[in-house]
């Protein structure tokens, strides 16, 4: 078998390992099923707002804004997180010494975030649906909206992860990373339309994926009315196409080179070293 071939193939094989332990595992199962009644709180208590100008539940309309954060978090967030644990205990160095095993490695996670970033849309949104009404989930048209955006959404921001998880050493330095991102998310207009913000908050919102990805699910499974409260008055699905595809484009064209730099700087003795600095640290 051709050794690219052989690496994706035992990648795919390590992803699904990992899938079948987590989902057997049940610490990380609570961090799947938290997410799902956050949401339903937050649901729960919005149920009497209304978006401005309409009588559209507000809640309704934070279900699927939700959903794109989660994918956004899912991509920039989680794989990063992995990838800086596991260089920590000396995961990755194993993967390097075994032909094609970065490959494998990366593989492997792929399948493992998409997976579980696919199955947390699940999750959340079969038991929203009891809380809010007015979501549009039997028409072809939704359905195929909703297919383009989550596989775009996640081209477009796990490469990105892949990049953050690789200039990262330390896991304790991830909160430079997630402090930002909880700023996104503020900006995005996840939880609130974003109209009535200042002009350049609009425009900072809109360079990232996650404002785009709420703006996807939202045109996927909102009726084509709540349209009208959005920016430009409509979906925007060729500006949704072009901004998650740019960074798609960024993330396949510089991750390769960051992660190939990350490999080839792992070294057992660098694999120690920041242990020892764990150890220390805890002491």
């Amino acid at each position: 078998m051709n050794p690219t071939r052989a690496a994706v193939r035992a990648g795919f094989q390590r992803g699904v390992t990992e899938l079948r332990n987590s989902f057997t595992n049940a610490q990380d199962v609570w961090g799947y099923v938290f997410p799902t009644v956050v949401l339903l709180v937050t649901i729960f208590f919005m149920r009497g707002a209304t978006v401005p100008g309409t009588s559209f539940s507000l809640g309704a309309r934070t279900l699927p804004s939700v959903l794109g954060m989660g994918l956004a978090f899912g991509g920039l967030i989680t794989l990063a997180q992995q990838l800086v644990v596991e260089r920590e205990d000396g995961t990755l160095l194993r993967a390097k010494a075994t032909p094609n095993g970065m490959l494998g490695y990366l593989v492997g996670k792929l399948t493992l975030i998409s997976t579980v970033a696919v199955v947390s849309m699940v999750i959340q949104i079969v038991p929203a649906l009891f809380l809010v009404d007015g979501l549009r989930l039997t028409s072809a048209t939704a359905w195929l909206t909703l297919l383009w955006v989550v596989v775009l959404g996640l081209v477009a921001t796990l490469p990105i992860g892949a990049m953050i998880g690789s200039l990262i050493e330390n896991p304790r330095n991830l909160g430079l990373v997630m402090l930002p991102m909880m700023g996104l998310i503020a900006l995005s207009g996840i939880f609130y339309p974003i109209n009535g913000y200042p002009g350049w908050i609009q425009g900072v919102a809109q360079l990232f994926p996650v404002y785009w990805l709420g703006l996807g699910m939202r045109s996927a499974l909102l009726p084509d009315g709540l349209a009208a409260v959005e920016l430009g008055g409509s979906w925007r699905h060729l500006e949704t196409l072009g901004v998650l595809g740019a960074w798609a484009v960024l993330g396949i064209a510089l991750a390769p080179a960051v992660l190939r730099r990350m490999a080839r700087r792992e070294s057992g003795s660098r694999v120690a070293a920041r242990r020892e600095r764990a150890m220390r640290q805890v002491m």
